[in-house]
């Protein structure tokens, strides 16, 4: 089937003959063609609009079809140049290609011929084109990660990844749930010569074990019931970047092998196929399981720890993080938004058994439910503010225990004096309703309270 696309076409030939013929020939094919006799002449029409496809005479008089080549490609034009040749100048055309034209025809040849090469050209450079556009969209949802934090052990972990990032080496990266693991990996990726290929991700524990082994090799069609067409597994997704396999603790036994020989040699087949390919990835790892453990129990094969366990990296949990909870704070907040004292010291004083997700969600929670911007107590979730206090935390539970039981006293004398109304006791105490719905729950306040 024909393309319907117009190609945006300029045709470069000293031959005035043969050049309007080609230029006729293309235009009746329903294409946009503009023509030049000459290097000097082509210079300008690049000059005052641009062309998905070129077509240079390698030998014009003034400026050759080499030279115009060059002068493109030093310019940065991101058109698909073909090169017309005769018999004596082949090799001079495959020197053309070396230097970025996409294709060359030796005259004579068929006009049919000519417009066959051009769509070829216009299809590379649309795919070109897609594959600028996919990595600006790629680096604007995914840009340089940032790690947050100053306490020793987050600083230790940062600079470990500047010393790693630059290698090639697999990378254990271990820590609690929700301590960052794929963050850091995504750092390791960014701090790599690989930074601008892809880094592809997946995890284990989400994924039933049928499936595991088709997500990461790839399957042939038919292989399988459901395998309605052939599909390329993350590895090759992945060739040329960078592979996170999260909670590879979870792999299971049967693909701890095939996942040790594509991290030997590269090699891998797919589910269903006898063909083997070759891949080159750099490969990291995430667990929150000990796999020593896992090794000496026969759970995890040794030879494959050895292999993912080039370099290992150790989250802290963010109770250990002195003083980080305070800029996690700031940096999610940001500058739109305020948060009360005593609802710091909560925060602070809390500690986190799901590390840095957790606190994130509390977060978020509070921002939902917060009335003008500002964080209050009453919009952190129970567990934090009611948990046990840390050693050395800032919040003193006696004093505001104190606080509470005169807030709660005010509150239901307020709902007395307006007779129970909720809305104009909201507006007497100068808060939202919702909040006050939200207090009269926290403190248990209930009808008998304040009749």
């Amino acid at each position: 089937m024909t393309d319907p696309r117009p190609i945006d076409l300029l045709m470069v030939e000293d031959d005035d003959g043969f050049r309007e013929m080609a230029v006729e020939w293309m235009r009746r094919k329903g294409h946009r063609v503009e023509e030049a006799s000459n290097g000097q002449e082509a210079l300008k029409q690049f000059d005052r609009k641009h062309f998905q496809v070129a077509i240079f005479d390698m030998n014009m008089p003034g400026i050759s079809g080499l030279e115009l080549l060059q002068r493109l490609k030093s310019d940065g034009v991101d058109t698909e140049v073909i090169i017309l040749t005769g018999q004596a100048t082949v090799e001079n055309a495959v020197e053309a290609m070396k230097m970025g034209a996409c294709d060359y025809l030796t005259k004579p040849f068929p006009l049919s011929e000519l417009e066959q090469r051009c769509r070829m050209a216009q299809s590379r450079w649309s795919l070109t084109r897609e594959n600028q556009q996919l990595k600006a969209v790629i680096k604007r949802d995914h840009p340089h990660v940032s790690m947050i934090g100053e306490a020793r052990p987050m600083q230790e972990v940062m600079r470990l990844i500047e010393r790693v990032g630059p290698t090639n080496k697999a990378v254990l990266i271990q820590g609690e749930s929700g301590t960052g693991k794929e963050l850091v990996a995504r750092a390791i990726h960014d701090a790599s010569d690989r930074a601008d290929k892809p880094l592809v991700t997946i995890n284990c524990a989400a994924l039933p074990e049928p499936l595991v082994e088709s997500e990461l090799f790839g399957h042939e069609k038919g292989s399988f019931t459901g395998a309605t067409s052939t599909k390329n597994g993350l590895f090759e997704v992945a060739d040329g970047g960078t592979l996170f396999i999260d909670e590879i603790g979870e792999l299971p036994p049967g693909l701890q092998p095939k996942l040790l020989r594509v991290l030997e040699d590269g090699s891998l087949r797919r589910v269903g196929s006898h063909q083997e390919r070759r891949v080159d990835v750099r490969l990291l790892a995430a667990t929150n399981r000990d796999l020593a453990a896992e090794v000496a129990s026969g759970q995890f094969r040794e030879d494959l720890y050895y292999r993912i366990n080039v370099m290992s990296l150790v989250l802290p949990p963010l109770r250990e993080r002195d003083g980080d909870i305070d800029l996690l704070i700031n940096h999610y907040l940001g500058n739109d938004w305020e948060i009360e004292p005593e609802a710091r010291a909560a925060l602070v004083s809390y500690p986190w058994p799901g590390n840095v997700r957790q606190l994130i969600n509390a977060l978020e929670r509070a921002m939902i439910l917060a009335d003008d911007q500002v964080i209050t107590v009453d919009d952190l979730p129970h567990e934090v503010v009611d948990a046990p206090q840390r050693d050395g935390a800032s919040l003193n539970k006696a004093g505001v225990k104190r606080l509470d039981l005169i807030e709660r006293a005010h509150i239901i004398d307020v709902l007395h004096q307006e007779k129970g109304n909720k809305a104009r006791a909201a507006r007497a105490l100068g808060i939202h309703r919702r909040k006050l719905y939200r207090l009269l729950e926290r403190f248990e306040i209930d009808e008998v309270s304040y009749r």
